[in-house]
């Protein structure tokens, strides 16, 4: 289930960093580590993207003019993601960069079933290579038009789907149709403009930063319905509960998401 989580912004013209999905982590982080539940301490089979609204850019990052902004959460797990709500709308006051935020209310997603192939969006940027503190092989640029490319991410997925405990051994094994197609034009108009799909992002574990390699980029997916529904309700490739991965169905047209509901989780 997709969940849109809506914020009151206080300080108007505020900013957060260009890329600000790993301060997102750290407060998810902190809300579940200190949190009463211990079941969800280490929980991580969860999705989010980076904070919407209306903006602007300098070399500072994004400003934020609305006075609303927005923030997309994945889980299909409702124990958790009612537990995560309560924990948001516990607290009065939230800091991400400058940003000063007050939760405000929710709006559940419509359900989306997918099919066998899939064109898709990158809210979020992929990361197809696991990586560590001091391990520079995450920065390292894989074509996303090469059998490498989906060959990663395919691992990824299954190691995840298996973790998730959702299949059988025999489904796992059944799940052997997985290709990423690129949007070709794209990735070409990107080159000839000078502009980059592919990009160094900061992550952190532990309290401890180092960097990988993010790809965002239009593509189709051909994949078993199952493994379809997966990756859209928890991301795609690796550090997805660190807000990479996340990915939007092209065309989904955001009128035809369910009506606002206001939150009472504190």
């Amino acid at each position: 289930m997709r969940t849109r989580i809506i914020f009151s912004l206080k300080n108007r013209g505020a900013y957060v960093p260009f890329h600000h999905q790993y301060l997102l982590a750290q407060f998810i982080k902190g809300l579940l580590l200190f949190g009463p539940e211990p079941a969800f301490r280490d929980y991580t089979r969860f999705n989010f993207s980076g904070l919407k609204g209306q903006t602007k850019v300098s070399r500072k990052g994004l400003h934020f003019y609305s006075s609303k902004v927005t923030l997309v959460f994945s889980c299909t797990e409702p124990a958790f993601r009612n537990y995560l709500l309560s924990q948001i709308f516990g607290q009065k006051d939230i800091l991400i960069g400058s940003l000063h935020l007050v939760p405000d209310s929710v709006e559940d997603e419509p359900a989306i079933v997918m099919g066998e192939e899939s064109k898709l969006l990158c809210i979020s940027p992929i990361v197809p290579i696991q990586a560590g503190f001091n391990d520079d092989r995450g920065k390292r640029f894989i074509h996303p038009e090469s059998d490498e490319f989906s060959d990663l991410l395919y691992e990824s997925t299954i190691q995840r789907m298996e973790a998730s405990g959702q299949f059988t051994a025999d489904e796992l094994s059944g799940f052997y149709r997985f290709q990423v197609v690129p949007d070709h034009d794209y990735l070409q108009r990107m080159q000839q403009a000078n502009k980059k799909y592919a990009r160094i992002y900061p992550l952190y574990d532990n309290d401890v930063k180092f960097e990988v390699r993010g790809y965002t980029f239009p593509f189709t997916l051909y994949a078993a319905r199952q493994v379809q529904q997966f990756i859209y309700e928890n991301g795609l490739g690796y550090f997805c509960h660190k807000g990479f991965g996340m990915l939007d169905m092209v065309n989904n047209n955001p009128a035809h998401r369910n009506p606002m509901q206001d939150a009472a989780y504190a």
